[in-house]
């Protein structure tokens, strides 16, 4: 019987982390003679076989993608005090105490929190007014009658045939 079009024979697919039998397999012999393995890499980098030697320093050596970076900065509670901080940020490159793409990544934090700062206080101002609007308005409604001097319910009586 075939399969119905724009449907797979397996929809659950296969599960993750699922591995074939000649991986297992491998993974199993690397993991018995593991330290044979090292052992051998050591002694060829030793020997000055350079793809060892790297091998080895890889290892030794790790490279982490994001290290934490520890440097002073003012505190932020304005928009204006980016600048400051920005400026820290740009004599730091400078000096060579961080790489310029670390600086790069500070500065857009620091755009992101002006960002969300401003947007805040943006809002804040927003809900102000739109209090003084509905205060206004409230305000008007009730000054209107005794500014005409005309009894509003006099109006509708007159109005009416």
């Amino acid at each position: 019987m075939p399969f119905q079009k724009g449907q797979s024979g397996n929809p659950a697919g296969r599960p993750r982390e699922s591995r074939n039998k000649t991986s297992i397999r491998m993974q199993e012999m690397l993991e018995e003679k593991a330290e044979a393995l090292v052992n051998k890499v050591v002694e060829l980098a030793m020997g000055g076989n350079i793809a060892a030697l790297r091998l080895c320093l890889d290892h030794l050596i790790a490279t982490r993608k994001s290290e934490p970076l520890s440097c002073e900065m003012p505190p932020l509670a304005r928009a204006a005090d980016a600048v400051a901080a920005i400026g820290g940020i740009a004599s730091a490159a400078v000096a060579g105490d961080v790489t310029a793409d670390e600086a790069a990544k500070l500065a857009k934090v620091i755009s992101l929190y002006v960002n969300t700062l401003e947007a805040h206080q943006f809002e804040h101002r927003l809900a102000q007014l739109e209090r003084a609007d509905v205060k206004r308005i409230g305000e008007l409604k009730n000054d209107a009658p005794s500014r005409s001097g005309v009894d509003p319910s006099t109006i509708s009586r007159e109005a009416d045939p």
